[in-house]
């Protein structure tokens, strides 16, 4: 009997113990089911804000590069995970901000494999909407240059836009170029690589790449240098993807930064790859000077960069715009050959700059005689807003919020 009583004991145990177990096993199960459901539906509604996003793309620009449901196809697969994000940029600490652009800060990250990353934290208060967000990932997600900053991927999720890049350890090119403190590093030979190295990323936007893209904002601080000082063109946020057989489009809307926009553009919202050979034209000079175009602005005379220089050159005294920094390192052939060809970049009329293909060749090819350049566009700066130029007409309206205005250091 006695033995009997434990047997039952036993079993009566073991059945206590099995239901508890079985009800936590079941609950583990039913929450497993319900975090992916909410994950699915999280991730369904992030593609289905993705997909709404690229339809509302302009409809040209989804002509010219595929269909929405291609576009979701070519940059789904490069979409992170917020998470991912938080935990790479130890959620966006102030000990990771590296720098602050026109529309939001950038954190430097570390994946979970190593692997150094800039995150662009795009801010809702900036002028950069969801338009501007698709535009960049479409385009950086189907460019590849060694010229060009190289996109990882992006994300969308929770109010939050994010743009996942190369880190790039050395900054930007203003951050070097217009501080005597850090200016050191930037001899002649890194500055002629570099000159040459944004030739080559912007030939490839305009000529050699399956898109014709116009960047609408070059300039020192979309520059970023990497450990050997290579340039990497950066911040296509608004580009514009051309036609096959188009050469040139209007806007309304003007957006870009004043200092480096041609004049066409600035007052009559007609843009064209010539539009970036000025903006070119603008950094090669400042390149050269180690002066940024605003600096001029306070001047009694009121010379932006351009003006100032084309006046040496026609004085013959175009030595004098050297960087000091650099006059032990510079070979003034070649210092001179480049104020020549910013010179002819920034030539108000249009049909006069060289085309990127040109200029590559003018600073590799010294058997091309160089033409004089003729006179740049002599802005007056009555305001930082405020743009007039000898051409003649009625300027179109702005978008002052999507305008970076300079300021003179």
């Amino acid at each position: 009997m006695h033995s009997e009583g434990n047997g039952n004991s036993s079993k009566m145990v073991y059945v206590i113990i099995s239901v508890p177990c079985v009800s936590v096993g079941l609950a583990s199960i039913g929450l497993y089911f319900l975090i992916m459901k909410a994950r699915k539906k999280k991730n369904n509604a992030n593609r289905s804000a993705l997909s709404s996003l690229l339809k509302r793309h302009h409809s040209a620009k989804l002509a010219q590069t595929g269909s929405a449901e291609m576009e979701i196809s070519t940059v789904g697969s490069i979409q992170f995970d917020l998470r991912t994000i938080e935990a790479a940029t130890k959620n966006f600490c102030i000990e990771n901000k590296i720098g602050e652009g026109g529309f939001g800060p950038v954190y430097k990250g570390v994946l979970a494999n190593g692997m150094e990353v800039a995150v662009k934290r795009l801010s809702k208060s900036s002028g950069q909407g969801s338009h501007e967000f698709v535009n960049e990932v479409i385009l950086m997600a189907k460019l590849q240059h060694r010229n060009l900053v190289r996109m990882l991927g992006f994300c969308l999720e929770d109010d939050e836009k994010l743009l996942i890049y190369d880190y790039i350890s050395n900054k930007s090119l203003d951050y070097f170029l217009f501080d005597p403190n850090r200016n050191g590093p930037l001899d002649w030979p890194k500055r002629y690589k570099i000159i040459e190295g944004i030739a080559k990323g912007m030939l490839y936007l305009h000529q050699d790449s399956r898109l014709r893209i116009i960047h609408r904002d070059l300039k020192s601080s979309n520059i970023l240098l990497d450990l050997e000082m290579n340039a990497k063109i950066s911040d296509f946020g608004i580009a514009r993807i051309f036609g096959v057989d188009q050469t040139q489009a209007n806007t309304k809307r003007i957006v870009g930064t004043y200092g480096y926009m041609s004049p066409e553009y600035a007052v009559h919202g007609h843009f064209s790859v010539k539009s970036d050979v000025f903006a070119f034209g603008v950094v090669v000079l400042e390149i050269i000077t180690g002066k940024k175009s605003s600096s001029f602005f306070d001047q009694e005379d009121r010379d932006d960069l351009p003006h100032f220089a084309w006046k040496k050159w026609m004085e013959g005294t175009t030595m004098d715009l050297m960087d000091p920094t650099m006059v032990e390192t510079c070979s003034d052939d070649e210092a001179v050959r480049c104020i020549n060809i910013g010179l002819l970049c920034v030539q108000e009329d249009v049909d006069a700059r060289p085309s990127m293909s040109y200029v590559l060749n003018m600073l590799n090819n010294y058997s091309i005689t160089l033409p004089s350049p003729k006179r740049p566009p002599h802005y007056l700066f009555i305001r930082p807003e405020s743009y007039i130029s000898t051409c003649k007409s009625v300027p179109r309206s702005t978008d002052e919020s999507m305008i970076t205005t300079i300021h003179p250091r």
